[in-house]
């Protein structure tokens, strides 16, 4: 049982809105949807009805969960508070949504304990709210209240004109652009495969010794750290008879460890197999975008940076994942912070990357198989030197201490 304070919100500013002051309990009988029920008594409907007694629950073996409220209108959101059963998920984030396709991270942990968890100071917009949550055994999960509170966003007037614009983050050029996006996959893939060629890695699978088991992939998803067994998961949903759907019990066992039982040299045959297949890659590109690449470039936009800056973020998301402890991306956000202030609050943007950098570097530093910083030192930071805001190309590059340059 926890009350969280949010350590880092998302802060969506919306144009053109301004905020009502109240913020009571908003879902209550609204229309909500999940990935499975065990029953027709425990829909999702359950645990939006304000009864203490009736509950959301997932099928048994059903793998990862969602259980989605809709608000009905465009919504500000303050505060989440979740009351589990004795199922519950330790490992869980809190999205929003304002179509029900695209998803910000509000909150993340994988250290959850059950009970309640009264998740406070939480800044968000979205008309859609979801709880996004992986079993901890084949029992499924529990949900019996989940409240949303807040309020509605309402049409604010247009500001008058003044003689002088007001100054404005720079968010004209964005890494999810189709070329740029490219381009940070190309970095990304410097580092973590040491080759540009980001799509030859689908089949990459090893044990790189740093403790989170397996890593595979695009982007490194980990048996680990849940991300692989979502990958997976997703992947069985729509392809069920694929190479990897008889290792999803073990991926449930070993994760939140190092462990490999049930997984071995069977399992990376089976990885490479479904490599192969068309629909693996793109469920390895969906999850990158869901966990990594679209909540990394919200939340830079937000913040006011450009391409750079974004891709600071995924890069960081990447490899420390999107949580909010003092390891994780928003502990990094936080401490950069704690010495800058951000373009959308009136700071630099160059001091307030320098100090995510340091922020990062720190992080890095703390963890042994991470502890070269090269993709920091001399990637990163070199764009920063010379300017390069925008993430244009040409770029030079070097990552343990190999070479890279991005011509067009």
């Amino acid at each position: 049982m926890r009350a969280v304070v949010a350590g880092v919100a998302l802060a969506l500013v919306v144009p053109g809105f301004a905020f009502a002051a109240a913020d009571g309990n908003i879902s209550q009988g609204h229309a909500a949807t999940a990935s499975s029920a065990r029953s027709t008594s425990t829909g999702a409907g359950a645990a939006f009805d304000g009864g203490a007694k009736t509950r959301w629950a997932s099928a048994a073996n059903a793998g990862q969960q969602r259980l989605q409220v809709d608000l009905g209108a465009l919504t500000v959101v303050s505060r989440v508070k979740l009351s589990w059963d004795t199922v519950y998920a330790a490992k869980y984030s809190v999205e929003t949504s304002s179509d029900g396709t695209a998803w910000t991270s509000l909150y993340s942990t994988a250290t959850g304990d059950g009970g309640t968890d009264d998740l406070t100071a939480l800044t968000g917009t979205g008309r859609y709210v979801r709880l996004s949550a992986t079993p901890r055994s084949a029992k499924g999960i529990a949900v019996f209240e989940l409240k949303v509170y807040g309020h509605q966003a309402e049409s604010a007037p247009a500001p008058k004109p003044t003689t002088k614009p007001p100054t404005t983050p720079a968010t004209s050029s964005g890494l999810d652009e189709p070329h740029r996006k490219d381009v940070a996959m190309q970095l990304v893939s410097s580092a973590e495969n040491s080759s540009l060629n980001w799509r030859a890695q689908y089949g990459y699978i090893e044990d790189i010794g740093d403790g989170r088991g397996y890593t595979g992939g695009i982007i490194g998803f980990c048996s680990g750290t849940g991300d692989m067994l979502e990958l997976v998961t997703a992947y069985t949903a729509q392809m069920p008879g694929n190479a990897l759907a008889a290792y999803l019990p073990a991926l449930r066992s070993v994760n939140g460890g190092a462990s490999h039982t049930g997984l071995g040299t069977g399992f990376e045959a089976a990885w490479r197999t479904a490599a192969a297949d068309p629909a693996f890659q793109r469920a390895q590109d969906a999850e990158r975008d869901r966990v990594y690449f679209n909540p990394a470039v919200a939340q830079a936009k937000s913040d006011g940076l450009r391409a750079l800056g974004q891709f600071a973020y995924y890069d960081a998301m990447v490899m420390h994942g999107p949580g909010n402890d003092a390891a994780s991306f928003g502990g990094i956000r936080k401490a950069a912070l704690a010495k800058a202030k951000s373009p959308a609050q009136g700071g630099d943007e160059t001091a307030f990357l320098n100090a995510f950098l340091d922020a990062r570097k720190a992080a890095m530093q703390k963890e042994e198989a991470h502890s070269d910083t090269s993709r920091v030192d001399t990637a990163q930071r070199a764009f920063l030197a010379a300017g390069n805001l925008d993430l244009n190309t040409p770029l030079t590059w070097k990552v343990y201490g190999d070479s890279y340059t991005v011509k067009a």
